[in-house]
C-alpha cells in the first residue's frame, strides 16, 4: 500500500498510512489477527496504539515501530497485553510522551524504567525481568534513531536467536515509500522475491545485484513471510 499524498500531505513520512495489516504483520512477525487486535481493539480489549488510518485500516512507520517493540515484549512468556498497556502508560507519563515506544528515550530511560518496575506492573519475577530486558535490548538495537524519533527499522527476517541476526533488510519511510530494501543498496526486497518466484536462482540474483547470497536469501525471506 502506498500513501496517498493528496489526502495526507500534512503528515510526515513516518506518519503516513503506508502499510496494510498483512504487510505490517509480516514485518513485525505477528499474525494479522493479532496486529489488527492491537491496532483496533475489540469488545474486551482496548487498542494498544492508534493506527494511521482506520478506513481502510493501515499503519504508519511509527505504528510499525510500536508493533515491533510490542511484539518483542509478547515473546516473554506470561505478559498479558492488558498489563503491558498499563506499564506503557506509566512509562509514557514518566517520560512525558504519549507514545513512548517511538521515542529514543525509550531505548535508554524508558526500557530501564519498564523493566525496573516490571515486578509491580507486569507481575514478573527477577528472572523474567532479565529475559524481558534482553529481548527488549535486542529489538531496540534494530531501530535507528534520528534526533528523538525512530527513523529506520531492521526487521527480523530469520528464525532462531534474535540477537545474532544481521541487519540485512531495512525499512526507511523516507526511501521507496517505506518498502523493505537490502541494507546499503536501493534494491527492494519485493523485486528480488518477485524474480525468485519467477524462477531465477539465488546465485543468479546475487551475481546480478553484486550482493552476497545471504543478502538475497534475507530479501526473499522478508517477502515470503507475508505470502505464507
Amino acid at each position: 500500500m502506498r500513501p496517498t499524498a493528496n489526502l495526507h500531505s500534512d503528515l510526515s513520512p513516518e506518519e503516513l498510512p503506508a502499510y496494510a495489516i498483512p504487510r505490517a504483520a509480516a514485518l513485525t512477525r505477528l499474525s494479522p489477527s493479532t496486529l489488527r487486535l492491537w491496532a483496533c481493539g475489540d469488545g474486551d480489549h482496548k487498542a494498544l496504539f492508534k493506527p494511521a488510518s482506520r478506513a481502510p485500516l493501515a499503519l504508519s512507520f511509527s505504528n510499525l515501530i510500536e508493533a515491533f517493540v510490542l511484539a518483542s515484549m509478547r515473546r516473554v512468556h506470561g505478559i498479558s497485553m492488558q498489563r503491558v498497556r498499563k506499564a506503557l502508560r506509566f512509562v509514557g507519563e514518566e517520560l512525558g510522551y504519549a507514545r513512548p515506544l517511538i521515542h529514543a528515550r525509550f531505548r535508554t530511560d524508558g526500557a530501564h524504567l519498564f523493566v525496573q518496575h516490571a515486578d509491580r506492573l507486569l507481575d514478573i519475577n527477577s528472572e523474567g525481568q532479565a529475559v524481558l530486558r534482553q529481548v527488549l535490548d535486542a529489538s531496540l538495537q534494530r531501530i535507528d534513531w534520528e534526533g528523538d524519533l525512530a527513523a529506520r527499522l531492521y526487521p527480523w527476517v530469520r528464525g532462531g536467536a534474535l540477537a545474532r541476526q544481521p541487519k540485512t533488510i531495512v525499512v526507511d519511510p523516507r526511501r521507496g515509500f517505506g518498502h523493505p530494501v537490502i541494507t546499503g543498496t536501493g534494491v527492494e526486497a519485493r523485486i528480488v522475491a518477485e524474480r525468485y518466484r519467477a524462477g531465477e536462482s539465488i546465485t543468479a540474483l546475487a551475481t546480478d545485484y553484486a550482493l552476497g547470497i545471504e543478502q538475497i536469501e534475507d530479501a526473499i525471506r522478508c517477502e515470503m513471510r507475508e505470502a505464507a
